[in-house]
């Protein structure tokens, strides 16, 4: 018999951890050594050693790039647990508001899926179309009495000012006091800006309610991150399908969880032809270390695919949008994503559109002295990128 090796420490501790479910010994009687900061298991490192993101471009065993693009989407469609909703109409109500400066103001509540009507905001510049347009979409931030608020100016009368007081108070603290809708909407876009589930008109869910309401669409064979996908590449192809709208110019744009939105719609919807995405991106492996924001759970719950990330990583879903134009911007001081993560993020988005010689069509950008904001001078620069691009 070949002599074994001493069990180190933390083997010991994951094996005594196992044995434990089995024998019924041990039985609510956690350790704290079984956990690295209370929510992330002592034996993390092994499964992120184990991940390899085998459908990965230039991993994969699929050469083609077309066909990669429609297996890596077909991949990600399968664990949005939530079904193709495109059969379903529109059926659009559209409610006029008070004159923008510059462009009109509409309300228009439409059918998503075959189970919600969501109200949005929808503004049209003035002037002769088909017009360029934006989806733009909204961001998390923990904060869920306003949704498409925090990127359209609200009005009357679904507004009695407490909106708008509050959504003011938001865009002073993260862009600068601006509504980046109604900036759009003077520079010439037609723009749709909607509430995803818990936020503004269908919500407001609490911070703790989150993981609940997670947990309750598992258990109900559905998802919450799976619905706000599908909905997202919904609202795409309505506003593509406007007549006001020049479908071969619509662009997904946000901050925050609206630039993860916008690269995923991009990654999943053919109806968008360009996107912007401020602070979102991030390697996996590098997001998943002590101390990150994600590990602890409740907000994550509406960017969590159940195990997408044994096949692709991040920015690999992201790449199901090339060669399509992208730009994507991250502050340097984020907390959210460190440096390393966007690092490693980027080279993988660049190597794939190099490889399909549209490296021109890609940009990345990493603000010096900037945190988790959208500020002027980005906006200023995004809306030129929108102008150049579209």
């Amino acid at each position: 018999m070949t002599a074994r090796e001493p069990l180190g420490r933390r083997t010991f501790v994951a094996g005594a951890a196992t044995a434990a479910l089995f024998t019924g010994t041990g039985a609510g009687t956690a350790r704290a050594e079984d956990l690295v900061g209370g929510n992330l298991p002592d034996f993390h490192q092994a499964l992120k050693d184990e991940l390899r993101f085998p459908l990965a471009w230039g991993t994969s065993p699929v050469r083609d790039f077309r066909t990669w693009r429609r297996t890596a989407r077909r991949t990600v469609e399968d664990h949005l647990l939530v079904d193709d909703q495109r059969g379903t109409p529109y059926d659009p109500e559209f409610t006029e508001g008070p004159e923008g400066d510059g462009y009109r103001r509409q309300s228009v509540t439409l059918a998503l899926t075959r189970h919600t009507r969501v109200r949005g905001s929808l503004l049209t510049p003035h002037g002769t179309g088909p017009f360029p347009a934006v989806l733009l979409l909204h961001d998390h931030g923990a904060k869920f009495d306003i949704g498409k608020e925090k990127c359209v100016r609200p009005w009357a009368p679904w507004d009695d000012g407490t909106r708008l007081a509050s959504a003011q108070a938001w865009a002073d603290k993260l862009l600068d006091g601006r509504f980046v809708g109604d900036e759009l909407a003077r520079h010439g876009y037609v723009v749709l800006c909607l509430d995803a589930l818990g936020w503004g008109d269908r919500g407001p869910v609490t911070y703790e309610q989150q993981q609940a309401l997670a947990a309750n669409l598992y258990n109900l064979g559905s998802s919450l991150a799976g619905l706000m996908a599908r909905e997202d590449a919904r609202a795409a192809g309505f506003l593509a399908g406007l007549d006001r709208v020049d479908a071969r110019r619509v662009a997904a744009v946000g901050f925050s969880m609206g630039a993860y939105r916008a690269w995923q719609t991009a990654a999943l919807s053919d109806d968008i032809a360009a996107a912007v995405s401020v602070c979102w991106m991030t390697g996996l492996k590098e997001m998943m270390v002590p101390g990150n924001n994600t590990l602890r759970g409740q907000s994550a719950y509406y960017m969590l695919h159940p195990g997408l990330a044994r096949h692709l990583d991040i920015p690999d879903v992201a790449s199901i949008a090339a060669p399509r134009p992208m730009f994507f911007v991250d502050g340097e001081r984020d907390t959210l994503f460190t440096p390393d993560g966007v690092a490693a993020a980027y080279a993988k988005l660049r190597a794939v559109w190099d490889s399909r010689r549209a490296g021109h069509r890609l940009r990345t950008d990493l603000w010096p002295g900037v945190g988790h904001v959208f500020t002027a001078p980005m906006q200023d620069e995004v809306f030129a990128w929108l102008d150049s691009t579209l």
